[in-house]
Parts: C-alpha cells; sequence; structure tokens
C-alpha cells in the first residue's frame, strides 16, 4: 500500500491556517480600525432609522425612528431601551441642549420642532416650522437651535424663549450642515443646487456658494476643526471630497461606500467615518491632502445614520429591523 505525501496535506492547511489569521511574515494583521463592542436591541421598531443625539451627563442616546413615529432613548450604562417617545410625525432630526436641558425633535411629516424635557421626556412646547423639517444642530454658546426645512431654509430657534427668531434662506432643501467652531459661518449640503452654500448666522446673508460640478447627492458632512476642512460625502459617484474652509478649494477625494448618511471626523486619530446603506462603514487616514481608505467594514443593508461622541469615543450605528431580527443599535470602538 502506498502511503500518502504528507507534504501534500501539510503546505495548504498551513497555508489556510495563514490566510485565516492574517498572518504575514510572522506578523498578526492590524486590528480592523473599528471594532464592533455591543449590540442593543431597539425592540419593536420598523422602519427607517434617522438621526441620533447624545445626553451626556445622563448617558442617554436618543434615535429618530423616522418609520416608527418615534424617538427612542437608550440608556447606553445599562445598554437597554429606557424610553419611547411616541405619536411623533416621521422625525428625522433630533438634538439635545445640555444649556436647557430640552430635546428637540424634527419632524418631517407635519414639519414641527417638538420639545421634551431631558428628564422626563414629557413634551412641553411645539413650534411649526413648514414642511420636511430635518437635521437638527445645537449652538451651545449662542443657545441656539437651528433646524434645516423646506424648500430652502434654516429656521434659528433661541433656546432660552424657545420661540422661532429667524429664517436663513438657502436655494434649496438643506440636508446636513455644521456650525463652525469659533466662528459665524454655517456650512450647508444643498443637493438641489449642487452646491454647499455658506452662511452667516449672525444676520443670514450669504456669503459663498461652493459647486460641487458633476458631484451629485451631497447628504453627509463633517468639518475637521484641525486640517480646516469641511467633508462632504456624495451618493452620486459615491465619493469623499475635503474643501478648504477658507476659499472652498477643493483639497483631496476618495471613493468610498454607497448610500452615505453620515459622516464624521476622528481628531484624535485622524481619521474619518462613513456609514453607507449598502452596508459598509468606511474609515479612512487623513493627512492634508489626501484620505487614504483603512477599514471597509460589512454591516447590514439599509444601516447608513450613525453618531460618532468623541467624548465616549464610541461611534454608534443604527441598523434597522431584517426578517426575524430587531432593529438594533450596533456600538463601535475605534482601535488602536
Amino acid at each position: 500500500m502506498r502511503r500518502p505525501d504528507v507534504r501534500a496535506f501539510t503546505i495548504p492547511v498551513i497555508s489556510a491556517l495563514l490566510a485565516v489569521v492574517g498572518m504575514s511574515g510572522g506578523h498578526a494583521a492590524d486590528p480592523a480600525p473599528l471594532q464592533l463592542e455591543t449590540k442593543i436591541s431597539l425592540g419593536r421598531v420598523v422602519g427607517r432609522i434617522d438621526h441620533m443625539a447624545v445626553d451626556l451627563s445622563r448617558r442617554h442616546l436618543f434615535v429618530a425612528e423616522l418609520g416608527n413615529d418615534s424617538v427612542g432613548i437608550v440608556d447606553l450604562e445599562a445598554k437597554k431601551v429606557l424610553d419611547r417617545i411616541t405619536g411623533l410625525k416621521a422625525p428625522q432630526g433630533v438634538g439635545y441642549a445640555s444649556s436647557n436641558d430640552v430635546l428637540y425633535v424634527a419632524n418631517a411629516g407635519d414639519g414641527s420642532v417638538r420639545l421634551f424635557r431631558g428628564a422626563n421626556f414629557k413634551e412641553f412646547g411645539r413650534i411649526k416650522l413648514g414642511e420636511d423639517a430635518d437635521n437638527i444642530r445645537i449652538d451651545t454658546a449662542g443657545q441656539r437651535v437651528f433646524v434645516g426645512y423646506g424648500n430652502g431654509a434654516l429656521a434659528i430657534i433661541d433656546a432660552q424663549s424657545n420661540r422661532k427668531i429667524a429664517d436663513m434662506t438657502l436655494d434649496g432643501h438643506p440636508e446636513s450642515f455644521r456650525l463652525e467652531s469659533g466662528g459665524h459661518r454655517v456650512f450647508v449640503n444643498v443637493p438641489d443646487a449642487h452646491a454647499v452654500e455658506v452662511v452667516d448666522r449672525n444676520n443670514g446673508g450669504t456669503l459663498a456658494k461652493w459647486s460641487t460640478g458633476a458631484l451629485g447627492s451631497n447628504f453627509p458632512m463633517a468639518l475637521d476643526d484641525a486640517s480646516r476642512q469641511v467633508i462632504v460625502v456624495f451618493r452620486k459617484p459615491a465619493m469623499l471630497v475635503a474643501f478648504s474652509i477658507p476659499d472652498g478649494a477643493n483639497v483631496a477625494s476618495a471613493s468610498t461606500c454607497g448610500d452615505a448618511d453620515d459622516v464624521f471626523a476622528d481628531a484624535k486619530r485622524h481619521r474619518v467615518y462613513v456609514s453607507c446603506g449598502d452596508g459598509f462603514l468606511d474609515v479612512f487616514e487623513s493627512h492634508d491632502t489626501s484620505y487614504r481608505r483603512i477599514g471597509h467594514i460589512p454591516t447590514v443593508s439599509g444601516a447608513r445614520t450613525s453618531l460618532y461622541v468623541p467624548e465616549l469615543d464610541r461611534l454608534f450605528l443604527a441598523v434597522r429591523a431584517r426578517s426575524q431580527q430587531p432593529a438594533e443599535l450596533w456600538v463601535y470602538r475605534p482601535s488602536p
């Protein structure tokens, strides 16, 4: 009987083992730049999930459950849903102001911003804006709340009186927008105008319009204060583009995942995180004039909204319900 050639089995087995553990030259592969730390069930939540906000003092995360007409309140310490605000109308944007302990919820369905106490989540006010109330940003220093809505406006709400005090006019419906740190400018994605519009938040005047050219569907936006760049992610085609804050010059670009809805800058690690509905999280390492993708992490189709909280050093990804699996909040820890 012919004896088997041991080498014929040994070499493939060793090669397979090396491939599995990601070893090359005797060294283990670097860990993924985002490590999935835990999953928190959101319970009976159906349909699309939109944006999130955080109350750092209480460790509460607010999740706009658009398709469910509700906002979930997640206790991050206990890792469970603490409460749920129901009876809303397609909530898209949420913002928590620590200065007055108020949660603001923008409702696309009736164009209202509803106000809730941060301590007990009781509604105590409602501000009617118009149609398609959307993203919310909090100006803590100025005690103002900015809300995008309608066919082209940012509403300014005074956080002391909780009344709308002004509108800033735009050339189309505003998607993501960001408030300049230590300055007076607001950078706004206006996909219908193929532009990023820059407005003065003190007087509402338009300061600049940066054309995006052939690039379309610019929804997510982040500010990288250290590099003085506005980071915009487009869906058509799927591109990340960095614009210079001083003059709007296009300083860097890179291909990214598809159907992006959120992007965040991690100043500590000089990274950028992009969450995409095509089922991926992309991680970029940023330099002055370049963005190199260092992570393309599989998630779930439709999981396109996220929130990076630097104070907690965590990225939260909203995962809608699928098949027999309930909606969840996936918590990622950046590494290293």
